[in-house]
């Protein structure tokens, strides 16, 4: 066999470059980068080296053989060319992993079927046995790589992927794979930052692959030290004592790097089930005594290294995948940078995401940036310097006190260092100017009605889609899906300037302000949990106390256009028997209720939401005298034999709930609905019905039966005057005889 082989080296896409720089330092010749790999020589030595060195790699393949593939049988008889009994002994195991395609090949499980029949054949003419196939552990594992009718024959030296180096046996929801995180920290400068004697910090640390790929590169421990099962292993080429050579210098060189003072590597990660599985994971790296992990919060990251040191904060924060992630996390980016410019001075920064965009909000500019993909997802890793040049928002500013309204009480916060905040852009300027004109304006008669709730802001500016929602000192903010005529990149970035504006504007803090994206619904899709947290807040309206929830459903519990209705419904509650159907939460009833009712019965389809107006009917210390009714209203109104005095009813405008029979919709269905529901309407009873569908056409027959009067105008309060087209009402009565 020859001293020297042919040997390629496969990796992540986009590290074929800093590959090919690690490489040639462990002794690789003739180099040549390829497609999420490379190629080049080396002997055997150079071969181990990589394997137990190679930082970036995915593989060490040695190459057997090059030949060229016309045919299947093409293919079975240039495997046979290689003597298979210098490499495999006919009682062992082996694996066989095929990529490409052509030459009559068509998929991979047939070419590695060849490729594995070509080796069990010769080796079985020799000795009369064959070797077994094991797909997990094989003794060898040879790879084939077809491409433009060449195949190019490897033995794996790798075994296993080497980005396993073995100390992560547990991992958080996104794991970031180990080679990558290294190729993160090499672009960043990590290894010239160690050298200097600088610290590290990690604000988002997971289980904490950035701080244990860190800690064995300023230690000089090789990734793949502790690593037991290799493909080489029980090769018949594989020299022991070479590897051991190897190996033990390793080891010496790992002694020595543990021996000296440990550097300074800090993580800190909010979830408290992930700190026990990153202690773990560091421990078993064999760098207990130079990583620390803590539990803390982005809000409180302030490195302090132990002699005052600078040196890179790194950070991999979420990338925002689901729809109407990437709003929702503007404000994470955005405090980011704001821990950075004020806590940070003087430090580099690496921040890797997937959401680039975003990483434009954090108000320092980046000074290098470099495309990475992270699996099939593309990346960027942004550099910066954190100093106040870079700073799009100017230096830090000392400030002696920071007082703020919420909930109507002055609060004080301790003296600190404030970074100032990020500059708007132009169009999120102007978003900010109406923003705190339309609160100038709705505040007033906000605070003269004693009104908690409204709406400030619905789409005013058409490119800026959004509805805007104060809940006290909370904002509820919808955004309206754009238009398919939009580019969608304009609309993402006018998103997310809009959304920087409105802490800015309001002087809320970001954590207070909840994001939606409301889109046309089909069927109960509205109705949906969009998140886990439970999270209610009472509110005051009108005298009465409701629960709302800002973050798990689209809808809050209070559709704040139906204010007047609701307060209407309680001026005229009093001795009535009030019938709500469509009932929602229930709002509407508890006013009713407060309004003096007789009674009251509230129709709803879903548990979740009667569970709600069980909640809101209590906390007001309503229960006794108002029945609550899971049902199909249709279906119910066709049964019940009750007569009431006042009805309302707001019905969805297309609901199939599985719970009920067929379809609903509201322009087909409401003759039917409404004569249904008129027939238990007592004598000089009123039946309200309101509804949002925007192309709604009352039928006009109706007309000829009951008396009727449209009241959209009367519904509307001044923070919907902007928007009269959010729901229209009428008002409806038995016609009188004679």
């Amino acid at each position: 066999m020859s001293d020297r082989y042919e040997l390629v080296l496969t990796c992540p896409k986009s590290l074929e470059g800093l590959l090919a720089e690690e490489a040639a330092g462990l002794g690789l010749t003739e180099v040549r980068e390829q497609v999420a790999g490379l190629q080049g020589r080396g002997d055997l030595e150079t071969a181990y080296r990589l394997c137990l060195w190679s930082r970036l790699a995915n593989r060490v393949l040695l190459v057997l053989g090059r030949f060229a593939v016309g045919s299947p049988d093409e293919l079975y008889q240039g495997v046979q060319t290689v003597d298979w009994q210098e490499h495999l002994l006919p009682s062992g195991s082996l694996a066989v992993e095929f990529s490409g395609h052509g030459s009559g090949i068509d998929n991979s499980h047939f070419g590695a079927l060849k490729v594995k029949d070509a080796i069990v054949d010769q080796l079985r003419r020799h000795s009369g046995q064959r070797p077994s196939v094991d797909k997990l552990n094989p003794d060898l594992r040879i790879h084939l790589r077809l491409e433009r009718g060449e195949a190019v024959l490897s033995l794996d030296l790798s075994g296993h992927s080497l980005h396993q180096r073995g100390y992560r046996l547990q991992q958080g929801a996104a794991p970031l794979k180990e080679n990558l995180a290294a190729a993160i920290l090499i672009r960043a400068g990590w290894p010239r930052i160690a050298a200097e004697g600088g610290a590290l910090a990690d604000p988002m640390c997971g289980v904490g692959t950035f701080l244990v790929e860190a800690g064995m590169m300023a230690a000089d421990l090789a990734p793949n030290l502790r690593r037991e099962h290799w493909g080489f292993s029980n090769w018949l080429g594989h020299v022991p004592a070479l590897w051991k050579k190897l190996h033990a210098e390793a080891e010496a060189r790992a002694a020595a790097g543990l021996s000296r003072p440990p550097l300074w590597i800090r993580g800190y990660e909010a979830d408290p089930r992930l700190i026990q599985p990153a202690r773990n994971n560091i421990e078993r790296a064999g760098l207990d005594g130079w990583v620390r992990v803590y539990q803390g919060e982005l809000a409180t990251f302030e490195p302090h290294p132990d002699r005052g040191q600078t040196g890179l904060v790194v950070c991999n924060p979420p990338y925002g995948e689901r729809l109407g992630d990437p709003a929702s996390l503007l404000y994470l980016y955005q405090h980011l940078g704001e821990r950075l410019r004020s806590r940070c001075e003087g430090w580099e920064a690496a921040v890797f995401t997937g959401a680039p965009e975003l990483g434009k909000r954090m108000g320092i500019r980046s000074h290098k940036q470099y495309a990475l993909w992270n699996g099939a997802l593309p990346c960027k890793l942004l550099l910066f310097r954190v100093v106040p040049e870079q700073f799009v928002t100017g230096r830090n500013e000392p400030v002696q006190n920071d007082a703020r309204m919420i909930g109507g009480q002055l609060v004080e916060r301790p003296p600190a260092v404030r970074s100032a905040p990020a500059r708007l852009s132009e169009g999120g300027q102007m978003f900010a100017n109406r923003l705190q004109k339309n609160l100038k304006t709705l505040g007033k008669w906000a605070r003269r009605e004693g009104i908690e709730c409204y709406r400030l802001y619905d789409a005013d500016m058409p490119e800026y889609a959004l509805a805007v929602d104060l809940y006290r000192d909370w904002v509820h903010v919808q955004e309206y899906a754009p238009p398919r005529s939009i580019d969608p990149e304009k609309a993402q970035a006018r998103l997310l300037d809009a959304l920087a504006a409105i802490p800015q504007a309001l002087d809320i803090d970001p954590a207070r302000v909840v994001i939606k994206r409301r889109e046309r619904q089909a069927g109960k899709k509205q109705y949906e949990r969009q998140d886990q947290q439970g999270r209610f807040m009472e509110i005051s309206e009108g005298g009465v106390k409701l629960l709302v929830n800002l973050t798990d459903y689209l809808d809050t519990g209070l559709f704040l256009d139906h204010r007047p209705l609701r307060l209407r419904i309680q001026r005229e509650a009093a001795g009535k028997r009030f019938l709500n159907l469509f009932c929602y939460t229930a709002t509407a009833t508890v006013h009713a209720a407060r309004g003096g009712a007789r009674s009251t019965t509230s129709v709803d389809l879903s548990k979740t939401y009667l569970d709600w107006a069980r909640r809101n009917l209590a906390l007001n210390g309503f229960s006794e005298r108002h029945r609550l009714e899971q049902a199909d209203v249709m279906e119910w109104l066709a049964a019940d034999r009750g007569e009431y005095e006042l009805i309302f009813i707001d019905p969805p405008t297309f609901s199939n709930s599985k719970r009920m029979e067929g379809v609903f919709d509201v322009q087909r269905d409401h003759v039917r609905l409404l004569d249904l529901a008129m027939a238990r309407l007592a004598r000089g009873g009123v039946l309200y019905f309101s509804n949002n569908f925007r192309k709604f056409q009352l039928e006009p027959a109706l007309e000829q039966r009951y008396a009727v009067e449209e009241i959209s105008a009367q519904t509307l309060d001044a923070d919907f005057a902007r928007n009269p087209k959010i729901h229209r009402a009428w008002r409806l009565q038995a016609r009188q005889q004679g």
